[in-house]
């Protein structure tokens, strides 16, 4: 008789928050076969009005993927102008690595997330992820791989990925104890503005003459980090604007995320006068304040069956810009790892190899970042340092997850 042919048992994956770290390890895992269930406490998500960046190491995995650059309404990112906040006056940096097939990006948050939730959840390769929202997660148990919601049904699962970001419930279960970010000391002004206005404004030519970019203007004399970081998304119709500063009271229960256009200048008041009047646009979106916060060096990011990924493992300040990316690099090593015909035993050793190729590195961006907002003498490294942008946008992580499978797993 002929032995039935064989066919490999998809796993079943529960992932634990919907942001963009979440529906990047959905589209990395269903691409795979797998089943795919993501948990979401908010009853309607949606990303703020903001702009992010993408540089090429992440955009390498977007194709991967098989997103289009048109639903993000992407502009190109050649490098930046760097202004001095007192003087006015600038010089232009470029990215140091020459593009390849590649290229760096900004785009508005909202765009990056319904692609990604397209890509997740839509028609493409393997089965739609279902995406529950209104479904907190109150707990995991890593080692049986099994979510509990607060409502107290347990949900079984293989494997348990915690992309529940800065407050994540899977780390607290993975460690056995609580960790938090604690305050900063920094936080920052967001706003998104309206960038047809532009032309009626002389003042702000600094934003339009020069390469495609971002456009920083910092204090340099010396005190708390003080600047404007800027650049345009969506097709170039709007302008996101985002003001770094001193904020000593981040722990104070009256702290408020609203702000007024007066408390904004009242910070940056003593900036060259040709550089506040961007406040003057009409504002695609109210101003808000974000406190800026960091994780410490986590012991592990992994626990039999459950594992961290994004801010949840490392959230860090985004002076590198590498933020999001790392969460893109974890979600596709893990897709690289966990092929269909990966078994519920196999899970552990897999998540060993995924902390081996991803923790170190997730890490170099977490102390980089802190570090360039904390020592003056370091503001401003990654657009200066070769080496580390070398580091950071060469790194190809789906070759590399692949390599380590191929040498470790194949077999």
């Amino acid at each position: 008789m002929d032995r039935p042919e064989y066919s490999p048992r998809p796993l079943n994956v529960a992932i634990v928050g919907a942001g963009i770290g979440g529906l990047a390890a959905a589209i990395s895992l269903r691409r795979n076969g797998h089943h795919i269930r993501i948990f979401e406490s908010a009853q309607m998500k949606a990303e703020i009005g903001a702009g992010i960046g993408i540089p090429r190491n992440a955009v390498r995995i977007l194709k991967h993927f098989g997103y289009s650059k048109e639903h993000l309404k992407a502009v190109d990112f050649d490098g930046a102008e760097v202004f001095d906040a007192k003087t006015g006056i600038g010089k232009t940096l470029r990215l140091l690595i020459p593009r390849s097939e590649d290229e760096d990006i900004f785009c508005h948050r909202s765009d990056l997330y319904n692609e990604l939730k397209r890509l997740a959840t839509g028609e493409g390769d393997g089965p739609p992820a279902e995406l529950l929202l209104g479904s907190k997660v109150s707990a995991c148990d890593p080692e049986s791989g099994t979510v509990t919601l607060s409502n107290g049904e347990t949900i079984p699962a293989d494997l348990v990925i915690g992309a529940d970001g800065i407050h994540s419930v899977v780390r607290t279960d993975i460690l056995g104890h609580v960790v938090k970010a604690p305050a900063s000391g920094w936080s920052c002004f967001r706003c998104v503005f309206d960038a047809s206005k532009l032309d009626d404004i002389p003042e702000l030519n600094w934003l339009t003459d020069g390469i495609n970019g971002a456009r920083s203007v910092a204090w340099r004399e010396g005190g708390p980090i003080r600047m404007f970081f800027i650049y345009k998304c969506r097709n170039g119709s709007l302008v996101n604007f985002v003001a770094y500063h001193g904020d000593p009271a981040q722990d104070d229960p009256t702290w408020k995320p609203t702000v007024a256009r007066e408390e904004i200048l009242d910070h940056f008041k003593d900036f060259h006068p040709k550089f506040l009047r961007i406040l003057d646009l009409p504002a695609d979106s109210p101003p808000m304040r974000w406190q800026l916060r960091a994780m410490p060096l986590l012991p592990t990011w992994i626990r039999g069956r459950a594992a961290l990924l994004g801010d949840s493992a490392h959230a860090t300040l985004p002076l590198m810009g590498q933020g999001a990316a790392m969460a893109f690099e974890e979600a596709a090593t893990l897709g690289c790892l966990l092929p269909l015909g990966t078994t519920r035993e196999d899970i552990p050793a897999r998540l060993e190899a995924y902390q081996t190729l991803r923790k170190e590195r997730g890490e170099y961006v977490n102390v980089e970042s802190l570090s360039q907002a904390s020592v003056p003498e370091k503001r401003g490294t990654y657009l200066k340092s070769r080496e580390m942008q070398t580091r950071m946008v060469e790194y190809d992580s789906v070759k590399v997850a692949n390599e380590y499978y191929e040498a470790h797993f194949r077999s």
